[in-house]
């Protein structure tokens, strides 16, 4: 996987929405339990899964409306099989549709949280440039309610809390896929060292969706991979679809002359 660093396309206008996302998920995610201690004891997991449970989207509660009777309480206690996490009636009313919306706040770790936040702060402020402010902040939640919905159709009798902005963010990728198809963005690529090289976007994000679209259907990873690879192809494709419409009143990023790669193609960072 490629890891983009910066693209050569600037901005006309200060993205306030994509620095006010990046700093709310910063800001859920120091809330979240074992969030900065990274501990795994067992009254840390129970508070961790009691936090999820709450706030994250869940693919049969949103398909079916079936919310659980009961619930981890954040409690540890002891049972016939040993210590264990106690269970009890929700203290709370939660609402599926709106938990999609909470859960695009939550991330599963400092790894999942910064991987996001580097895509959104790379592509995200083009794309708010181009729609303004309140249309972006409307596109980023309906890209996420739209994967969010996707996986839960795919996974409908599923159980396992969906969280992370992923979606929303593959929503901004496809969108810029659609409008600065052209703009260079400069990545690093793992071979032997960290390769620099300055790619068009069609390429880094087309690879990007390919891997997300392989995936997906299963191929190239375990049974135990918890990715939710077909959020992120759905809130991709409705970006697309989304963005459509803006191709031709939209300007054409600046094209760099010169070295796609090296230490001479970097110095106009």
């Amino acid at each position: 996987m490629v890891i983009p660093v910066h693209d050569v396309n600037p901005a006309r206008r200060t993205p306030y929405v994509t620095y006010a996302l990046i700093a709310a998920n910063v800001a859920v995610f120091l809330v979240t339990p074992g969030a900065l201690t990274g501990g795994s004891g067992l009254s840390q997991l129970c508070h961790l899964q009691a936090f999820l449970d709450h706030w994250a989207a869940v693919p049969r509660e949103l398909i079916h409306g079936q919310l659980p009777t009961s619930v981890p309480t954040g409690a540890v206690g002891a049972g016939a099989g040993g210590p264990g996490c106690v269970v009890g009636p929700p203290g709370y009313d939660k609402s599926p549709q709106l938990s999609v919306l909470t859960a695009m706040f939550v991330h599963g770790g400092w790894v999942h949280l910064l991987g996001n936040m580097l895509f959104l702060l790379i592509f995200g402020n083009n794309i708010e440039d181009r729609l303004g402010h309140i249309r972006y902040l409307l596109f980023y939640g309906v890209c996420g309610y739209a994967a969010a919905y996707g996986f839960a159709l795919v996974n409908a009798d599923s159980g396992d809390p969906l969280i992370g902005a992923s979606g929303a963010i593959a929503g901004v990728l496809g969108a810029y896929l659609v409008l600065y198809p052209r703009a260079r963005v400069w990545v690093l690529v793992p071979f032997l060292i960290f390769l620099p090289l300055r790619l068009p976007a069609w390429i880094v994000l087309g690879f990007w969706f390919g891997l997300q679209a392989v995936y997906s259907s299963g191929t190239g990873i375990s049974e135990a991979g918890t990715v939710a690879y077909v959020a992120h192809v759905v809130g991709f494709l409705a970006g697309m679809l989304l963005a459509w419409p803006l191709r031709r009143g939209t300007p054409p990023a600046p094209e760099p002359k010169g070295l796609l790669w090296g230490r001479r193609a970097g110095h106009r960072w």
